[in-house]
């Protein structure tokens, strides 16, 4: 199934490219750059900003911007990604896996 604004929510995140457009930690907001890791409540960031550095961004507290590979961009509000990654992909019923 390819990854379309309506089924971003049900896709692996590692390998995209994001932005944090909205944060209740003002510092996070604009870290951009590509998820290398995802945990039940946070996804980590390695940031584009040339440093390497890896930010770790809580779910619930922020909206992010994915890029998607057909060069669109889905906005999402993080709460709609809070659950262990195995778990949000395998979320609907049409899942082959299941």
């Amino acid at each position: 199934m390819a990854v379309t604004p309506e089924t971003l929510v049900r896709h692996e995140l590692v390998g995209l490219d994001v932005e944090v457009v909205s944060a209740s930690n003002p510092d996070l907001v604009g870290v951009a750059g590509t998820v290398v890791a995802e945990t039940t409540q946070t996804l980590e960031i390695e940031r584009a900003d040339g440093t390497s550095r890896v930010s770790q961004v809580p779910k619930a507290a922020a909206t992010f911007a994915f890029d998607l590979p057909d060069g669109r961009t889905v906005t999402v509000a993080g709460e709609r990604l809070v659950a262990r990654p195995a778990r949000r992909t395998e979320q609907t019923g049409d899942s082959q896996w299941r």
